[in-house]
């Protein structure tokens, strides 16, 4: 179903940072690597779903699937999947390898972050994770059935998709001089 997807991952920061993140994306056929975009978003920030919405209208109209590495970028820069969804036209799928821990990331938000009852609410409002394959995922616009398919068909080494593991290691590589594997 899926054929083409765009993948987003934030590059690494230092803890004590306050700028702007590069963010970078992954352009894909399947398994094959067409494209690079690259954006910024700001630390804990309100724009990451604006930045993405741009980023991924300006790349080619045959996109059909976006990939997140997680509901948030640069820290707390939460993403309204379905905003998304609704600025681009094009389904959302959230993946992450483990099933987050929901009370202790709701206890960060509200206690440590600015504006962290908003981000909880976009948190709420995506849905909670739900297992799909090896991975966890949230997702806006395609169904359960269509995420196991598009993981399958864009995963190849691994349990994360191409455009996810390509757009990590090349924002490590850009950001630190050298890349590294998938976070644990």
């Amino acid at each position: 179903m899926f054929a083409h997807a765009i993948g987003f991952d934030d590059a690494p920061f230092a803890h004590g940072w306050r700028g702007d993140v590069p963010v970078i994306g992954t352009v894909y056929a399947r398994t094959t690597l067409h494209g690079v975009v690259s954006g910024r978003v700001r630390r804990d920030g309100r724009n990451s779903t604006a930045e993405l919405a741009r980023l991924v209208n300006r790349s080619p109209d045959h996109l059909q699937l976006i990939l997140l590495q997680g509901i948030a970028l640069a820290g707390f820069n939460v993403v309204d999947l379905h905003a998304l969804h609704a600025q681009t036209g094009r389904p959302v799928l959230v993946v992450a390898r483990r099933d987050p821990d929901l009370p202790r990331l709701r206890e960060a938000l509200l206690t440590r972050v600015p504006g962290g009852r908003r981000k909880w609410s976009l948190i709420e409002a995506a849905g909670p994770m739900e297992p799909c394959g090896p991975v966890f995922v949230q997702r806006a616009g395609l169904t359960h059935a269509q995420a196991q398919e598009a993981l399958r068909t864009f995963t190849v080494t691994g349990n994360v998709p191409e455009p996810l593991r390509a757009a990590h290691l090349i924002a490590g590589g850009v950001t630190r001089g050298h890349s590294a594997g998938q976070r644990a």
